[in-house]
């Protein structure tokens, strides 16, 4: 009989990672200080705004610095007015998601001129994310008559101004039970755990409502994919800053004056220092 001995895979791996842990977990922790200290210095984010005609020049007309924990829609407002005073205003300003939201499209037309074009955030809310759900889009709002129509022609019995949790304006908009409990799309609609499930529609105020369905429809033309490419003449931009500073992560925005125009968001994640990014300035 041999002195050997079998085993299952589970047990030799057991057997091997206690063998061998006491070695490999301070090599481990040995990189990750290395890497730590690597990335030492102030977590910033750079916000950049520059012109993209394509016929001429491509120029920074503005640069914001923030700390890394600063949103991107927080900085929308404060490059339109930095570029207002600059007399640098755009009249289209091409920008990513993270830079639009409900109330940015309407204040940036209002108070600046300013046309925001981006991909705005879709729906999360589940009946725009199935093929059969109902969502708010579908629902004919009559802003006058304070109603809103569902698809099957049903009115809405209650409408209440309300602040949500995220300090937004909104509008809770309520249907009759008994309309929902005998509509044959109830299923569509809500998801109600209630005894008496009815529909509840949440939509922000007229102007933010009407300016962020046209955005979210926007994405889905011809011409929007032709005027949204403009933010691809940057990538050689962002290819010399990502060499330069390395650990940059960067995105594309639009600006310009009387014209297109490009804003860059680069989120300068690990830039070790503001010196960094003056030389690639």
């Amino acid at each position: 009989m041999s002195g050997s001995m079998v085993r299952s895979a589970g047990e030799t791996m057991t057997i091997f990672l206690r063998a061998t842990s006491s070695s490999i977990l301070p090599m481990i922790q040995k990189q990750a200080q290395a890497k730590s200290a690597r990335r030492a210095g102030p977590v910033t984010s750079v916000h950049m705004t520059e012109t993209c005609e394509e016929d001429a020049p491509h120029l920074i007309t503005h640069v914001a610095t923030t700390v890394a924990t600063t949103t991107d829609e927080a900085m929308t407002e404060t490059i339109h007015a930095e570029l207002s005073r600059a007399s640098l205003t755009p009249r289209q300003h091409l920008i990513d998601t993270g830079y639009i939201t409900a109330p940015i499209l309407v204040s940036s037309q209002q108070q600046y001129g300013i046309e925001v074009i981006g991909p705005a955030r879709s729906d999360v809310k589940w009946q725009a994310n199935t093929d059969q759900g109902i969502d708010s889009s579908q629902f004919r709002i009559d802003w006058d008559q304070q109603q809103a129509i569902c698809p099957q022609g049903h009115t809405s019995i209650s409408w209440t101004p309300v602040i949500d949790n995220r300090n937004n304006e909104v509008i809770k908009i309520r249907f009759s039970t008994t309309d929902c409990q005998q509509c044959p799309c109830l299923a569509s609609c809500t998801h109600s755990a209630s005894r008496a499930p009815r529909r509840l529609l949440t939509v922000r105020p007229q102007a933010q409502h009407q300016a962020l369905q046209a955005a979210r429809r926007r994405p889905q033309t011809p011409a929007f994919a032709k005027q949204y490419a403009l933010r691809q003449g940057i990538e050689a931009t962002i290819s010399k800053a990502r060499a330069s500073l390395r650990h940059a992560s960067l995105s594309l925005y639009r600006l310009g004056q009387n014209t297109f125009a490009a804003d860059w968001y680069c989120s300068c994640y690990e830039c070790r220092s503001y010196r960094s990014l003056a030389r690639w300035r």
